[in-house]
């Protein structure tokens, strides 16, 4: 005892206030209720709360609303089992959170694929329709000839080639059975750096000197030496250099008209020429292919028919360019392809001319040219035929504004 005493004192001494105090037996630990399926009764009392207000009873864990406990596996705090949405009262789901991220990604995808797929058609489109086109030599260097001169001209002719016609669709055209080929019609286009461009039509009929064969008529130069010695000609005559040389046929006339769905064409009287195979009404009127190419052929019509088809063919090569080069047309594929395609099968080129020189002609007569013929000055019968002579200082003054790129004086502008 004496030893107790005196261990309790040495306690009392060092112990702190609150610690002098007798322990205090701790209750017994109550057993862990027994799981579910043991065998054993549980015998624990389940615990009650409240949750926001509302009696709870159960075991599992309170999930906070908003989705912020993540479990396990869980993407964007949608419980196992399914739906990526909010829940209702009575837990289902109520629209998917990533639906509309998922539709807008895949539209997106789409669109894209398209627009890639578009783009590499209309480059592989593009070589391949210019593959087509016809190349013809035809511009060639020569001592004296003409300098460049801004802004583009161009040497468009029509001839009376029957090519790719068969012997029915020459009867419908009145073609005729001619072989080979003739120009029907000659025209330089001029295309300034700004401001409209100048069609001029260059008469058949004009007496013109022709390298190696004197003078003749104008058309002759292409029946002595084709495309090469004709545009030679033309820039020894007026004196503008030819930048572009565009040659198309009876058959590729009445393809590319058809392509365009027709033009509308105002005719200025009645034309009835079996020869031609057309019988017009006076009045603006919508013309097919066939129809198209007898109006531009016809001589049935003026006291000097190769004048008035000189003013047609004016006339109708606006009609048709404005026509192709249209919004209505260009982005139309069921118009803007076949016109395509006919132009490359049907149209003979200089080898460097390609579809996007095609293409700034049609750009550059939307608005119309300022449309002229050669002034004509004389008449006369030489070696037994009807030619027609140049007013050469008109001529000389309408040739030498277009070689300035300048806009040709009002006086010299003939119909």
């Amino acid at each position: 005892m004496a030893d107790e005493d005196e261990a309790t004192r040495a306690y009392r001494r060092t112990a702190r206030p609150s610690e002098a105090q007798p322990p205090v037996a701790q209750p017994r630990a109550e057993a862990p209720a027994a799981r579910v399926g043991s065998g054993r009764e549980d015998t624990v009392p389940r615990v009650r709360s409240k949750v926001y207000g509302k009696p709870r009873s159960g075991e599992t864990p309170i999930r906070p609303l908003g989705g912020s406990g993540h479990e396990p596996g869980d993407r964007d705090g949608a419980p196992h089992g399914g739906g990526g949405g909010p829940r209702g009262r009575d837990g289902a789901v109520r629209g998917g959170g990533r639906g509309p991220r998922r539709t807008g990604r895949t539209i997106l995808r789409v669109v894209v694929v398209l627009v890639v797929l578009l783009l590499v058609a209309a480059v592989a489109g593009y070589f391949w329709i210019g593959s087509r086109l016809k190349p013809v030599e035809s511009l060639t260097d020569y001592s004296g000839r003409p300098a460049e001169t801004p802004g583009e001209d161009w040497l468009l002719v029509g001839s009376d080639s029957r090519a790719g016609l068969t012997a029915a669709q020459r009867r419908k055209l009145a073609t005729g059975k001619a072989v080979g080929k003739r120009t029907d019609t000659m025209m330089l286009l001029h295309i300034p750096e700004s401001g409209r461009p100048t069609l001029v039509s260059l008469p058949r009929d004009s007496y013109v000197p022709i390298e190696g064969h004197g003078s003749g008529k104008l058309n002759a130069a292409y029946a002595f030496g084709g495309p090469k010695l004709l545009a030679k000609t033309v820039e020894r005559v007026t004196g503008i250099r030819i930048d572009h040389y565009m040659e198309i046929g009876f058959g590729g006339f009445v393809g590319i008209v058809d392509a365009v769905g027709g033009v509308n064409i105002c005719v200025k009287q009645d034309i009835k020429d079996p020869k031609a195979g057309i019988d017009l009404k006076k009045g603006c009127q919508d013309m097919d292919g066939g129809t198209a190419l007898g109006y531009v052929r016809t001589r049935a019509t003026g006291a000097i028919p190769d004048f008035e088809r000189t003013q047609r063919q004016r006339q109708f090569f606006s009609a048709v360019v404005q026509k192709a080069a249209s919004p209505g047309t260009l982005i139309n594929p069921f118009t803007s392809v076949p016109l395509a395609l006919n132009a490359a099968d049907s149209v003979a080129v200089d080898p460097g001319t390609g579809l996007f020189d095609l293409l700034s002609v049609g750009l550059a007569m939307r608005e119309g040219p300022v449309a002229t013929a050669v002034p004509v000055g004389s008449l006369p019968t030489i070696g037994g035929q009807a030619v027609v002579k140049w007013d050469t200082q008109k001529a000389l003054r309408l040739f030498e504004a277009l070689a300035a790129d300048k806009q040709v004086p009002k006086d010299v502008i003939t119909k």
